[in-house]
């Protein structure tokens, strides 16, 4: 089956002109099509090691959304790699002391909402693609670790927006990807404890020259705002090369936000170091009543005013239905 690509309706004089969508949209079907004799190199066993608390993905899922996507990013690789050629070839002699650009790493950034299944995504990505001999050296970074220290949220009253980007050491984010892209041989990022609900003081994760890095968090498609002399920065997803966007219905997400958090409850927050540990030793009810609060204050304003305006601007949009499952895609044209 082969896709369909958008095409706008034809003007008439009742409607006049109808603009074109920068998008391809595929059906699951359409696009599962696309995988063509791309070998699964994952098993069941891994598939569900990989899978996040409350995520439904499975070898089907794998199968139909995630192989065809590895074989499309193995291709922007690949082009990448042929345009650098290509531009090595023009700059000839001029290229200076530096020489010929060498390879720099392909950055993938991914975002959505809270509990909306990107961390899976990402963990699903990073075993993909490190299964290409091109590119077997595959890290994944998310944004966490670069949230600031809970004491700091609380001098500066932001607790109550975690998660917001006001909330994140932005420059330090964008600077640890840009030292990544630019091809240094080492660069370091703060970790962050799900147990403590905060970063672990003096840890740090250590990125060397990967083929590929991902980059997984809330508001990584997020603007450059502008800075203090009016001039406009980068932004975190300029040093993206593609860049995918988890969504989902609103309702659907908060939903499996109050499953997880349930989940949770009985699990991970029965250790007695877990920062939500306290919900373990109230009622049920009292706990998912703080779970819809936390949702209702913080993660849906922030979906609605920071994260889902951002959707447009990643390469790849992931639309789930309420099984959690992908049901469409749509991929921006070139």
């Amino acid at each position: 089956m082969r896709p369909r690509p958008y095409r706008p309706r034809k003007a008439s004089p009742q409607n006049g002109p109808v603009p074109t969508k920068p998008y391809v949209d595929l059906s699951r079907s359409e696009w599962s099509a696309l995988r063509e004799r791309t070998p699964l190199p994952l098993t069941a066993a891994e598939v569900e090691e990989l899978r996040g608390l409350g995520d439904v993905v499975d070898l089907d899922e794998v199968r139909d959304v995630f192989q065809p996507l590895s074989r499309l990013l193995n291709l922007y690789v690949g082009a990448t790699h042929g345009l650098r050629n290509a531009v090595n070839t023009f700059l000839g002699d001029v290229a200076g002391e530096g020489g010929p650009q060498r390879g720099t790493p392909f950055v993938i950034g991914v975002a959505g909402s809270v509990a909306v299944g990107k961390s899976t995504v990402s963990r699903l990505l990073r075993a993909l693609l490190a299964r290409w001999p091109e590119h077997p050296r595959v890290e994944l970074v998310t944004t966490d670790g670069f949230l600031l220290p809970t004491a700091e949220l609380q001098e500066r009253g932001l607790m109550s927006r975690k998660g917001f980007p006001e909330s994140y050491d932005r420059r330090a984010l964008t600077r640890f990807v840009a030292d990544v892209k630019s091809g240094k041989a080492e660069a370091t990022a703060p970790v962050y404890s799900h147990l403590i609900y905060d970063r672990l003081p003096g840890e740090r994760l250590t990125v060397k020259s990967p083929d590929i890095l991902i980059v997984e968090g809330l508001n990584v498609l997020q603007p450059a705002l502008p800075g203090r002399d009016g001039r406009t920065r980068l932004a975190l997803a300029d040093y993206f090369d593609f860049s995918v966007y988890v969504d989902a219905r609103t309702s659907d997400v908060e939903e499996w936000y109050l499953r997880r958090f349930s989940a949770l409850r009985e699990t991970a927050f029965q250790n007695p170091r877990s920062y939500f540990h306290r919900y373990t030793q109230v009622s049920e009810e009292e706990a998912l009543e703080y779970a819809r609060r936390t949702w209702r204050t913080i993660n849906e304003p922030n979906l609605r005013q920071n994260i889902a305006p951002t959707r447009g601007r990643a390469t790849l949009q992931l639309h789930k239905g309420a099984d959690h499952k992908v049901q469409r895609l749509s991929l921006r044209k070139l």
